[in-house]
């Protein structure tokens, strides 16, 4: 059953445009990114159906650890009402949506664990294009 002209032509115009949208991976972040994962959550509502949503959690990634191997993972650190939370997420993380990247700090080490303590000094930011 040949195809319409118009569903190629369609099909041709998404394919576009995901060619062009730039997709950001976890295996791309460095430290002093400030970003925001949106990864999918599986929970049980009160009548005990699973219930499946997207959540966000927002931090600067502080420890890249493994680089690109299989069992690599990347830290982010916020802090939530006066209290720091960090969160290590696996680089191959299937439930893991999208990455948006917010800001980028010039940063001159690999480990940011020194923001854990009570560093008062901002981290340099740069514009990102």
């Amino acid at each position: 059953m040949p195809e319409d002209k118009k569903t190629t032509q369609t099909k041709e115009k998404v394919q576009k445009s995901k060619e062009q949208v730039k997709k950001v991976n976890i295996a791309d972040l460095k430290p002093g990114m400030t970003v925001k994962i949106y990864q999918k959550i599986k929970e049980l509502n009160a009548k005990g159906e699973e219930k499946e949503r997207v959540q966000f959690f927002e931090g600067i990634v502080i420890a890249k650890k493994h680089g690109l191997e299989k069992g690599g993972t990347v830290t982010i650190r916020k802090v939530s009402d006066g209290v720091g939370v960090e969160k290590i997420f696996p680089i191959n993380l299937p439930t893991i949506q999208k990455v948006e990247i917010k800001k980028q700090a010039r940063v001159r080490r690999a480990k940011l664990y020194f923001l854990k303590g009570d560093y008062k000094k901002r981290l340099k930011e740069t514009i990102i294009k």
